[in-house]
């Protein structure tokens, strides 16, 4: 057969399926490895050990794509129509606003391959491999299909292997898999249906050794790996439009709408009541710039950039500006179990000794444990089964531990350093002990063997200690130690223990002594260990992070589910799940070989009840994510691995781990947790939702007083009046009278209620149909009120001049007073106190002080065409102006928020 090449990829092959013979038949190689003419035959042939890095887009593509937003195709308009009419500073103005929103669009879309290049970097630069029989040290980018590749601790794999030698080798996959352990690895063939955290015969590229020796043949390279296959993933993934994007989009295209109909209802009504072409010409011009929000890009971005910094200040960094909103929208989160919401090391939960199992916690230093059966704690040293226990742990164990700030910090095998840790803190300090019990020799632990051992001397007494799987254990054992010393070792009760910690998740190890007659010469001496004394079992597992399930539980009040998918082994899952909320002893846990034998169709129907997902593929979390979102759900995906980052991808926002993540999860992400901490996601809703009500409030602000300006023109070309406005006068209030107070919005604190509220439906816009209803009342009272001073002020002075000055200044002080109604959708203006947003009143101070210098200063009164007012004028304006304040409260008593749905 064929070797492996990119055009005929015997890639396609179940490597671990097939025996030592067959790899060696099928790549042409053997135990001499390959010789070095033919290697470099096929690296010419088949290319480097690399991923392959997309061309980048041009510059000019990236520049060219900024300007495919209706809103900002609106905004292009606005400038068209301001150069027409001459008002050249006003274009500038608006052309620096799409400038300065292409400047931040073409910055963000940079990054968008950085996840490719992180991966290149986790391909290790050199590999130890065997060529014509000796051994070399070569660059990684020169292995070949069919090397022979030499591992050991600490070397990270630099291509796919299949194993052919195994010594005590343990290779961390949690990047690749979620596996929170090291996995042990073996020789043998296994089963075709195998999962890929399962097939413990290979070795895959990126993932680490952390203990042991191993030798392998290389079966896939660069692009070709399991590696390389993520990488074409998240290079394949679209990223997903967030809700906000739409929303915008959306709206832009309504107001669109708008301005083409508005303009055309006035050209109408123009030419029906006998007005020129040309003259309604610069009427719809009017109408245009007045319906065109032009601070409106600006705002959202200064919204949205004030959410990144407060989110930045509860450990939530943001990558993307349009992320911040979505995580107020997000109704499911998908979250990786191992580091995410557990805390990624190993730890003793329950101890088994002398017929009663005893709860491992609390604080270091406890000298005391809790019986699982609601006895009184027992001290260490009065319960001589249980120190034994584990003291065996300790004594039979390479790692080491070294105080740190948050308890403990483990340098060696995860496992080991659990059982450390758990000892350390019942009072048994693994330095002092082991210094008391001298090495004698002793036997590292294999997959083969299932046991590790070792010979201690202690005063006079030469004493072996073993540990390993339970049922390796018991078969070396004849008694075991009971309250009152040896007692026949009743195997059922053992087996019974056994199974109780498994069937919690928990991994079980067994321990066991007997005091030797003579000290052997060496390790090569120790015979396998029989009558043995059984002493107990230790269960461990990967606990959840404090406070994750208040977090879960705080999430399902906000309406939102969550949502463990995980590499790890069901019964772990499902424990951990248990612990968390998430499911209880009749939930369903579906597992990767569930999900296979799944359509798409059935798994749309299945992910509405499942809440825990088990010994997944990176593909798996593919699928589960658009099953997800093919119900509308706006899915949020937490992780830290190389597995994750497809899924974080394409995930409505992607939240990667700041600590523990790798390079390639933080750059698919939209979102880092810089404290790795389940807990602040829910922080970050919560700022979501606030970036999104005051998205929502600015915006409001912006339309109703546009909705003002136009039916004010309308009616007035409808009564036959002149314009109320210039259309400079309009740029006056949209960009500087009304930017002042829409900006100082962005402020706005969050609402008491922010997160008892359910998720915002996906579909819904930006304004909701209520603030719509709204807009049309603010419109019809503000343009009455305008109207009403345009006329009077038009009769009384005859000035057109003073008129439309009048007339503005009302708008203007309409503004001014209608921006505390903006503050809340529900809540009454009078009942929210005007010192939570400061910026807020000196902003409508300022506002109004910058339009009453423009009506004196010479300048200003020739670009806006304005004059000075009297005060009498200034007196009816504002008792005008302050007609909007009861009129909206009266809407909101009437429109009262309905009653929470059923989340």
């Amino acid at each position: 057969m064929a070797l492996p090449t990119p055009d005929r990829p015997v890639q396609g092959t179940l490597w671990h399926t097939l025996d030592r013979a067959a790899v060696e038949a099928l790549l042409s190689t053997g135990d001499r490895g390959l010789t070095r003419p033919e290697a470099a035959s096929r690296l010419a042939r088949h290319g480097p050990n690399a991923l392959e890095e997309a061309p980048p887009p041009s510059e000019l593509a990236l520049l060219l794509h900024q300007f495919k937003s209706p809103l900002i195709s609106i905004l292009l308009i606005a400038a068209v129509v301001t150069t027409l009419l001459h008002e050249y500073i006003d274009t500038g103005v608006i052309l620096a606003v799409v400038l300065l929103n292409a400047a931040i669009g073409f910055t963000q879309e940079r990054q968008a391959e950085r996840a490719v290049r992180a991966l290149m970097r986790l391909m290790s630069p050199r590999a130890r491999v065997v060529r014509e029989g000796h051994a070399w040290d070569v660059e990684s980018r020169e292995l070949v299909a069919g090397d022979l590749v030499l591992l050991e601790s600490g070397v990270r794999i630099p291509a796919d292997l299949r194993l052919v030698s195994t010594t005590v080798l343990l290779v961390d996959e949690s990047l690749l898999t979620g596996e929170s352990l090291p996995v042990g690895k073996v020789t043998e063939a296994l089963a075709t249906d195998a999962v890929l955290a399962d097939r413990l015969n290979m070795a895959y590229a990126g993932t680490v050794v952390t203990s042991g020796r191993g030798r392998g043949y290389v079966v896939a390279t660069g692009t070709r790996t399991e590696l390389g296959g993520i990488a074409e993933s998240v290079r394949a993934q679209e990223e997903a439009e967030t809700p906000l994007q739409a929303r915008l989009g959306r709206f832009a295209r309504l107001i669109g709408v708008g301005v083409v109909a508005s303009a055309v209802l006035a050209i109408l009504i123009g030419l029906a009541i006998g007005q020129s072409l040309s003259q309604m010409f610069l009427v719809a011009v009017a109408l245009a710039v007045s319906a065109v929000p032009e601070g409106l890009p600006v705002v959202f971005t200064i919204t949205l950039a004030i959410g990144v910094r407060r989110m930045a200040q509860r450990n939530a960094i943001i990558r993307r500006l349009p992320a911040v909103e979505t995580l107020g929208s997000t109704t499911t989160i998908c979250s990786d179990k191992t580091g995410t919401m557990t805390e990624n090391r190993m730890t003793v939960r329950q101890v088994w000794a002398a017929g009663r199992t005893y709860a491992i916690g609390g604080q270091d230093g406890w000298r005391g444990a809790e019986p699982l059966d609601g006895g009184a704690a027992v001290a260490l040293a009065e319960h001589r089964p249980l120190y034994l226990t584990l003291l065996a742990g300790v004594l039979t164990n390479e790692a080491d531990i070294s105080r740190a700030d948050d308890g403990f910090e483990i340098h060696g095998d995860p496992t080991e350093g659990a059982l450390l840790v758990a000892a350390a803190r019942l009072g048994v300090e693994p330095e002092a002990v082991r210094e008391a019990y001298a090495l004698h020799s002793e036997v590292p632990f294999e997959s083969e063997r299932q046991y590790s051992a070792s010979v201690r001397l202690h005063g006079e007494q030469s004493l072996l200690f073993v540990k390993g799987a339970p049922e390796r254990i018991l078969a070396m054992s004849t008694q075991m130690l009971g309250d009152d010393g040896p007692t026949t070792l009743d195997r059922a009760d053992v087996h019974q223990a056994v199974e109780a910690m498994a069937t919690l998740g928990l991994r079980v190890l067994a321990m066991a002594y007997r005091v030797l007659p003579d000290a052997p010469r060496g390790a090569h001496d120790l015979l396998e260990p029989r009558e043995l004394l059984f002493l107990g079992i230790q269960g461990m597992m990967d606990p959840p992070r404090a406070g994750v399930r208040e977090a879960v539980a705080d999430c399902r009040d906000a309406g939102i589910r969550v949502v463990m998918i995980t590499g790890d082994h069901a019964a772990t899952a499902r424990t951990i799940g248990r612990e968390l909320g998430l499911v209880d002893h009749k939930t369903p846990v579906l597992t990767g070989r569930d999900l296979e034998a799944l359509d798409d169709d059935d798994l749309r129907v299945r992910v509405q009840a499942v809440a825990v997902y088990a010994r997944v593929a990176p593909e798996h979390k593919l699928r589960v994510v658009r099953a997800l979102q093919s119900h509308g759900e706006v899915v949020a995906m937490t992780g830290d691995g190389v597995n994750d980052a497809p899924a974080l991808k394409v995930a409505d926002i992607g939240i990667a781990m700041g600590r523990s993540g790798t390079d390639v999860a933080r750059e698919a992400a939209d979102m880092v947790l810089a404290d790795d901490d389940f807990v602040s996601i829910y922080a970050a809703v919560e700022e979501g939702r606030i970036t999104f009500d005051n998205v929502r409030k600015v915006t409001f602000l912006l339309v109703s007083t546009a909705a003002a300006e136009i039916i004010t023109i309308l009616v007035a070309l409808g009564l036959g009046w002149p314009l109320p406005f210039v259309p400079a006068q309009l740029l006056w209030l949209n960009l500087v009278t009304n930017g002042l107070q829409d900006v100082a919005l962005a402020f706005e604190p969050g609402e008491p209620d922010i997160l008892k509220r359910p998720p915002r439906r996906k579909d819904e816009g930006i304004l909701s149909h209520l603030l719509w209803e709204r807009t049309v009342v603010t419109g019809i009272v503000m343009a009455a009120g305008v109207l009403l001073l345009f006329r009077s002020t038009l009769d009384h002075s005859g000035s057109l001049a003073q008129a439309q000055t009048a007339a503005l200044t009302t708008m203007v002080l309409f503004q001014n007073v209608h921006v505390w109604n903006s503050r809340s959708e529900f809540t009454s203006a009078l009942r929210m106190s005007p010192f939570s947003n400061r910026f807020l009143a000196a902003s409508v101070a300022a506002a109004l002080l910058v339009h009453v210098a423009a009506l004196h200063l010479p300048a200003s009164q020739f670009v806006l065409r304005v004059e000075p007012l009297d005060p009498a004028t200034w007196g009816v304006m504002a008792l005008v102006a302050a007609t909007i304040l009861p009129a909206i409260e009266a809407h909101k008593l009437l429109r009262r928020r309905p009653k929470r749905r059923a989340s």
